[in-house]
This record gives structure tokens, C-alpha cells and sequence, in this order.
């Protein structure tokens, strides 16, 4: 059952957060394309799907910490610290994502489908700054869970 419940957690890690990452890094490119160019439809709908993925994605990511608590669970590692460490850090990738990126996003996407005046414009370049450094932020988080998760400090496994 173990090994299930590991396969589970890692398929739905790479298949739900891999997206999100990507997605979540496109966006703020794609934002700054759009604002050079108001009007320009297909940038527009890119943007929109990028948000999109980010958003749908994050929903069903939450199957990632519940198979990776049960997975921990069958192993009996629950209070390791390195395991206690990627749950706070996990828990603070979702709270980036879904408190500062995902927001952002969303607040970029309105102000691109309507007029800009150069207020709007400049909040919106200042948002969209802010927007890739809260993602580079969610990706580091992630990239550190990750590698907590395959080195293990204090595991037995001897990798």
C-alpha cells in the first residue's frame, strides 16, 4: 500500500504543481506583452489560459499533501523534521499561490480586458513586477520541498 500511496503522491505532484509552476512563470511575461500591446486578442487569451491553468491546477493539487501525509503515514514518519519542514513549506507555497500569485493574476486580467488609462497601466506594470517575484518565490518553495523530499536528511534509506 505504501508504494501506491507513493506513487500517487509523486504522479499527482509532477502532473498538478509541474503546470502550475510553468503557468504561474509564463504569466507575468505574457501580462507585460499585453500591456505593450492593448488590444492584442491573442496575448489576451493566452494570459486567460495561463490564469486558467494556475487556477484549476492549485484546486486539484490538493491531492499532493494528502497522499504525500498518508504515504508518511504508512511509513511512520510523520515527526521527522524534514518531513515537518516540507509540510511548512508546502503550506507556505500554497498560501503564496493562493493568497499573492493567483490574486494578482486575476487583478492583471481584469485591468487587460478593459481601457487602460497610464494609471492603470503603471499599478498594472508594478502588479505584474510583484506577480513574478511572488511566483519565483512559489517556485522556490517548491524546488526546496522537492529536495527535501529526495534527500531526507536522517533517512535510512542511505540515499
Amino acid at each position: 500500500m505504501t508504494k501506491f500511496l507513493l506513487a500517487v503522491h509523486v504522479l499527482a505532484a509532477v502532473i498538478t504543481i509541474g503546470p502550475v509552476t510553468v503557468a504561474a512563470s509564463m504569466f507575468p511575461p505574457t501580462a507585460r506583452r499585453a500591456l505593450a500591446a492593448p488590444g492584442d486578442a491573442a496575448t489576451l487569451a493566452e494570459a486567460r489560459t495561463l490564469h486558467r491553468i494556475c487556477r484549476v491546477y492549485a484546486v486539484i493539487a490538493v491531492v499532493v499533501p494528502v497522499f504525500g501525509l498518508a504515504t508518511a503515514n504508512s511509513l511512520d514518519v510523520l515527526s521527522s523534521p524534514w518531513l515537518l519542514t516540507s509540510i511548512a513549506l508546502t503550506a507556505a507555497a500554497a498560501a503564496v499561490l493562493g493568497i499573492l500569485v493567483i490574486p494578482r493574476q486575476a487583478t492583471t486580467l481584469t485591468v487587460l480586458d478593459g481601457t487602460l488609462d497610464p494609471r492603470e497601466a503603471a499599478t498594472t506594470r508594478r502588479t505584474v513586477g510583484q506577480l513574478s517575484m511572488h511566483t519565483g518565490l512559489f517556485n522556490l518553495l517548491w524546488a526546496t520541498v522537492t529536495v527535501l523530499m529526495i534527500v531526507r536528511p536522517g533517512s535510512t534509506t542511505g540515499a
